[in-house]
């Protein structure tokens, strides 16, 4: 009897698996077991012949998984649902439509453990690496009030809208970064590959260089000179801001202030974290989240440390009997035009509503700036590129209209 409690008492290992079933789907999974003999035998009665399986070690990461295959999922669930088909076969068909390997994988588990009596939203919170506190929570008000797949859908549509102002706010980040990236990546050939070849014809000339041009070949001889020692200065830099802003709070407050006081692109960052914050509360209410678990669930919409805290100090201060919008006014983080609204969606029972009706002003908002963004940008960079290239051909050229008089 003592080693089979030694068995018994054994603590579960990780382990990484690759199988197939009966129709020759290949499914894949990080999965705890006591041992390998033991998730052969649990994999063995969902249908799954183990092909691979080992140790998962402290790196081993889960088989990836967009958050927009989620989003497809939640919906695809949904509306099996509202057809009328039971929670385990909708799982079935889900998983048999066209789909990446993991997300089988993933439904298989899932599948399995609601049918060993597990609550859906329970199955979930054990992967909170696919389904975040908020989509659990959601889900889990969704399931109690029997009303799982109007809850589905309404976090499919969530996510939708969350992507689509993440796209938008990359989409205005990255523009201005890949236009600096082309222009220094021409500076700097420019100045490696053409500059030397006039460098040449310059020196035979005998004469005193214009000072552009001697600028120019000053900065060329630099660049051969010290090229990898720029290299690393600027890896260091960023390195020890990565750092700076993971270890140091000062730092990463200091930053996040600074960048929203840039000029448009602050705007737009702040515009995309208050259209996230209403309609995540306006979700959050529809389910009918408490207020406090709701401001709980919107902490993590986004990193910005302003926004992290201001959240924070709302929910200390609904906590103390405080209204919302006399807590949002107390931050100072968010504009008195959303303040107000939330204020009159309060005094007339239409809180729900309002946050709907402010997120859609922001996110309109937000479409806007990102167009004044692109309208301006388009020229400014245009002047910066010619000024650039234009400089450098005419420091390139000034010699030679000098020609005649050293000749």
């Amino acid at each position: 009897m003592w080693p089979l409690a030694n068995n018994m008492d054994k603590k579960p290992q990780r382990y990484y698996w690759q199988g197939i079933n009966h129709k020759g789907n290949t499914f894949v999974g990080i999965r705890e077991a006591s041992s390998i003999t033991s998730l052969k035998t649990e994999l063995g009665k969902q249908g799954i012949l183990v092909r691979k399986i080992k140790r998962a070690n402290y790196f081993s990461a889960m088989p990836k998984l967009s958050q927009s295959a989620i989003t497809i999922f939640c919906r695809q669930l949904a509306t099996m649902l509202k057809a009328g088909i039971p929670l385990t076969q909708s799982f079935d068909i889900v998983a048999n439509s066209p789909t990446s390997l993991c997300m089988r994988s993933l439904i298989e588990e899932l599948k399995k453990e609601v049918e060993s009596g597990r609550p859906f939203y329970e199955a979930l919170q054990q992967r909170p690496y696919y389904f975040n506190e908020l989509v659990c929570n959601l889900i889990a008000c969704g399931e109690k009030s029997g009303k799982l797949e109007h809850m589905l859908d309404k976090v499919a549509s969530y996510k939708e809208k969350i992507a689509s102002l993440q796209q938008k706010l990359q989409k205005a980040l990255s523009y201005p970064l890949i236009v600096v990236f082309i222009a220094l990546s021409i500076t700097i050939a420019l100045l490696e590959f053409v500059v030397p070849q006039f460098q040449a014809l310059f020196t035979s000339f005998g004469a005193e260089l214009p000072a552009l041009t001697q600028l120019m070949i000053n900065l060329t001889s630099l660049l051969e000179r010290y090229w990898l020692a720029m290299l690393m200065t600027i890896a260091l830099l960023i390195w020890g801001l990565i750092l700076a802003r993971r270890y140091a709070p000062w730092f990463t407050l200091a930053s996040d202030q600074f960048i929203l006081k840039l000029p448009l692109i602050g705007a737009i960052i702040s515009k995309t974290i208050i259209a996230r914050f209403t309609q995540t509360l306006a979700l959050c209410f529809n389910a009918g989240l408490p207020i406090v678990e709701a401001l709980d669930a919107v902490n993590g919409i986004s990193r910005n440390q302003v926004y992290v805290r201001a959240i924070h100090s709302i929910k200390e201060e609904v906590l103390t009997g405080q209204q919302l919008h006399l807590a949002m006014a107390k931050t100072t983080a968010f504009p008195s035009m959303a303040i107000q609204m939330i204020k009159i969606g309060e005094e007339s029972g239409t809180l729900e509503l309002m946050l709907i009706k402010v997120a859609d002003f922001y996110e309109e908002g937000v479409n806007s700036s990102i167009d004044i963004l692109m309208n301006l940008l388009e020229p400014i960079i245009m002047v910066i590129l010619g000024l650039i290239i234009g400089g450098l051909v005419i420091a390139m050229y000034l010699p030679v209209f000098k020609l005649g008089s050293v000749v």
